[in-house]
């Protein structure tokens, strides 16, 4: 899809039900490598990333920034996507968020669930609500139309890295969504097929304690770049 290289990172944590699933759905003819960032898992996830050709980087610190940001130090690519290891995104649609980077039109584009094919049964309520405030008030706060925080998206590697992330847990997406915004990025946002996770519950919209803090994480990352 051109002379930029690409880098697919996606952080893990006790997904052996879903990661060779989300592996073998990635397009290798736009993808160069992928990175598979394991947060200490006790079950085969490891095992099962590494046969399934990801490189694997063990991460032990948790949080899903944190995740993210060894991936990110890892990648070789000039563009990076992110993709979540449960199976809930469709890899098969990375080369549709990578189109607009890669022609020169845009520094990152989110893949929304909320204004794409999203099965009735793939969000609870409560996130689905969590992930519509958040990005009304992105729209208001920062001026910038999005309808969903999106971890499934592509961004310039470089400008990535200029941003100087420091949120290492659930408020990783939201920072990098306000902090481009205020730097007058130019951001994408393409809809995207959800669908519902494999293998159990969600670590985080799935427990009441992982949607609180994913909840205060997100809106305190919001407000406070907001005010600066």
């Amino acid at each position: 899809m051109g002379e930029r290289s690409v880098s697919v990172v996606i952080p893990a944590l006790n997904e052996e039900a879903s990661i060779a699933v989300v592996l073998a759905a990635i397009p290798l003819a736009v993808v160069d490598e992928i990175i598979v960032v394991d947060g200490g898992s006790s079950d085969r996830t490891v095992e099962i990333a590494q046969a399934g050709g990801a490189r694997v980087i063990c991460e032990p610190r948790r949080g899903y920034g944190r995740a993210c940001a060894a991936g990110v130090a890892a990648a070789e690519g000039d563009v990076i996507v992110f993709l979540d290891a449960d199976g809930a995104d469709d890899p098969m649609q990375s080369p549709e968020l990578l189109a607009p980077i890669l022609a020169g039109r845009a520094d990152m584009v989110l893949g929304s669930r909320l204004a794409g094919e999203m099965a009735s049964d793939a969000m609870p309520r409560h996130q689905r609500f969590g992930n519509w405030l958040s990005a009304w008030l992105i729209r208001h706060l920062y001026g910038l139309p999005i309808t969903d925080l999106a971890p499934f998206r592509a961004v310039d590697r470089e400008k990535l890295l200029s941003l100087g992330m420091s949120e290492m847990t659930y408020g990783w997406p939201t920072e990098m969504i306000v902090k481009a915004a205020r730097r007058g990025w130019r951001v994408v946002e393409l809809p995207a097929r959800y669908r519902p996770r494999l293998g159990g519950r969600s670590k985080i919209s799935g427990t009441f304690k992982g949607t609180l803090l994913a909840t205060v994480y997100i809106l305190w990352t919001i407000f406070r770049y907001a005010r600066e």
